[in-house]
């Protein structure tokens, strides 16, 4: 305002005179009316005089408002583009609206208030001045820039808006350029996000003739860092426990910032539990403690630990969990070999799939439990050397194989549903969760059943007989050909050696004849036997009908040995014995026996 004052002087000092040449003009007529010829020219040259002191006022004026002078000026209204201002001049002054917007968009100033703005060259069209608000508080705010700037000390800013290649920032009304790279010690992507940010920056190059000023927050931030990394590497030792900022997340584990030095925290050192991710844990920006696992001064690396600042839950976990204790636990992973549930932080066992049903039908797990499930368990085994505690879920209830002997003792007929067929035998449910093994070989007597489908179906309801029962291994043998009478014992019982049987072969092998001697009885003929009374051997071929004897027999193998020799032998004897002793009661001699023998021979 010192300027609007002095130009005032220059008008009243051109007021004065032009007031006194006037008392002179009236003073020249009372003495003087003929003379007015002579005083028109007085009255011209003050005229004159007052119109040369004004055009003195108003360029005086003008030049005290150039483009380094900062004027004091009053709002008078606002347009939706432009701010009007009284700067006391001939005409008034006009700015762009957007220089007095604050980072939310709203005006700074209305109608009444006074603002400071600095006029710059030439005029509008419709003969405003132009002004400008920005550079007016760069004026005033540039004493403090440079005094920033020479001292190196850091000055406030503000984030207004993102531009190219960085942020446009509000430093005490002025405006000033932050660099992206140099808003953080990272990268920031998301410039837009800072906007009405407000930090602290240091002023890195400024240009007073253009009004360009460049600030950088990374450097304040790596000056802080660096103070506080020798701060704290001075009292830095593994055993240490500090506070520090989760930084960033990876799949193995956390970087916390320590304060000037980022140490790793590993994910198996995070929880004497187990964890999928660190963020099951600790998120970006939690403040935790740790505990200095690893210190490398030369290399400033810092491995850190959680789970260390809290006992091992495993030094004790043999009393705690003494074996046949009934546990609470929440099933936390579900695999193909079984559930792990976890007992507490830290604590989790295993319920191994043999382990969690009596039954030896589950295919999997997943049958019975999910993740998240609260399920109760039996401690079975504790071994804290290996961090391992085995569990039991069908010990929570009674085993149905223990009184299997008592509901079906060996010999007692059952019936069932055929389960499955396999080709060793089918399995049959006798109740829920028991099922007994049919073997090929117990389900017929007579016939050789190569696959059980040959006598069975998938879903049959078929009876068998209990032949043995091991409850320890869980194993029940049935069989169905003994709900019928045994074919080998019966023939034993009826057979001795010595007999002559009926047979028919059923098939050849290299070493004799396979023949059926009674329905399901089958008997040997070896080569050596297949001869006929002279020694000579007999061919025979499936099909063939002959009477064998009976020359061995063995019940606990089920083999019987046949021979056509022994048959021929027999009938030699007989005939010998017939002609000895004919019917008629007539004697033979030896001659004669040899001539009816050939004769019979021929004749065969």
């Amino acid at each position: 305002m010192t300027l609007l004052h002095d130009n005032s002087s220059s008008f009243d000092s051109a007021t004065t005179t032009l007031a006194e040449h006037s008392s002179s003009e009236t003073h020249a007529e009372e003495h003087d009316v003929n003379a007015s010829s002579e005083r028109e020219e007085p009255r011209s040259a003050v005229a004159d005089d007052f119109a040369t002191a004004l055009e003195s006022f108003t360029t005086e004026s003008e030049e005290t408002t150039g483009e380094d002078h900062v004027i004091r000026g009053t709002v008078l209204k606002l347009s939706p583009t432009h701010v009007f201002v009284d700067i006391g001049a001939k005409s008034e002054g006009i700015l762009p609206l957007a220089e007095v917007l604050d980072p939310e968009g709203k005006a700074r100033f209305q109608p009444g208030d006074e603002i400071d703005v600095v006029r710059e060259k030439g005029e509008t069209e419709e003969g405003y001045f132009n002004l400008s608000f920005q550079k007016a508080q760069r004026l005033r705010a540039w004493d403090e820039i440079e005094k920033a700037y020479s001292e190196n000390h850091p000055i406030p800013a503000t984030v207004v808006e993102r531009t190219k290649g960085g942020v446009t920032v509000d430093i005490l009304g002025a405006h000033a350029f932050l660099p992206g790279s140099q808003i953080d010690l990272r990268p920031v992507r998301n410039l837009d996000a800072l906007k009405g940010q407000s930090f602290e920056v240091a002023v890195v190059k400024l240009n007073k003739k253009r009004g360009n000023v460049v600030v950088s927050r990374k450097q304040l931030l790596e000056q802080e860092q660096n103070e506080k990394r020798t701060k704290l590497l001075e009292h830095l030792q593994e055993g240490s426990v500090l506070t520090g900022v989760v930084k960033n997340l990876t799949d193995y584990g956390a970087f916390v910032d320590l304060g000037g030095i980022d140490g790793l925290l590993h994910i198996t050192d995070m929880s004497w539990g187990r964890l999928t991710h660190p963020r099951d844990l600790v998120n970006v920006g939690d403040q935790i403690q740790v505990k200095v696992l690893k210190f490398d001064p030369d290399k400033q690396r810092v491995s850190l630990g959680f789970k260390q600042l809290t006992p091992d839950p495993w030094l004790d976990a043999e009393h705690r969990y003494p074996v046949g204790a009934r546990v609470h636990g929440r099933v936390i992973s579900v695999t193909d070999y079984g559930a792990f549930v976890e007992l507490e932080q830290g604590i989790e066992g295993l319920v191994h799939v043999s382990e969690m049903t009596w039954s030896k039908r589950m295919k999997h797990p997943s049958k019975i439990v999910n993740v998240n499930d609260q399920v109760e368990c039996v401690v079975l085994n504790v071994n804290p050397a290996e961090r391992r505690i085995s569990l039991g879920m069908r010990q929570l209830a009674s085993n149905p194989w223990e009184s299997l002997t008592e509901k079906y003792p060996v010999g007692a007929a059952v019936e069932g549903r055929v389960r499955n067929l396999t080709d060793f035998g089918a399995f049959i449910e006798i109740e829920e969760g028991i099922d007994g093994l049919v073997h090929v070989s117990n389900l017929s007597w007579t016939k050789r059943v190569k696959h059980p489908s040959e006598v069975l179906k998938k879903g049959d309801r078929v009876k068998a007989v209990v032949l043995a029962i091991d409850a320890e291994k869980r194993r029940l043998s049935l069989g169905v050909k003994q709900l019928q009478p045994d074919v080998w014992e019966s023939f034993f019982q009826s057979h001795h050696v010595g007999d002559m049987v009926h047979g028919k072969v059923l098939r050849i092998a290299t070493f004799g004849a396979f023949v059926e001697i009674a329905d399901g009885v089958e008997g040997l003929c070896h080569n050596s036997e297949a001869v006929d009374a002279n020694g000579q051997p007999v061919h025979l071929e499936p099909g063939q009908e002959h009477d064998f004897k009976i020359i061995k027999m063995s019940p606990e193998e089920k083999k019987v040995g046949l021979s056509l020799r022994a048959v021929g032998e027999e009938a030699s004897r007989k005939e010998v014995e017939a002609y000895k002793h004919p019917a008629s009661g007539t004697g033979s001699t030896i001659g004669e026996l040899v001539s009816w023998k050939r004769a019979g021979n021929e004749n065969g």
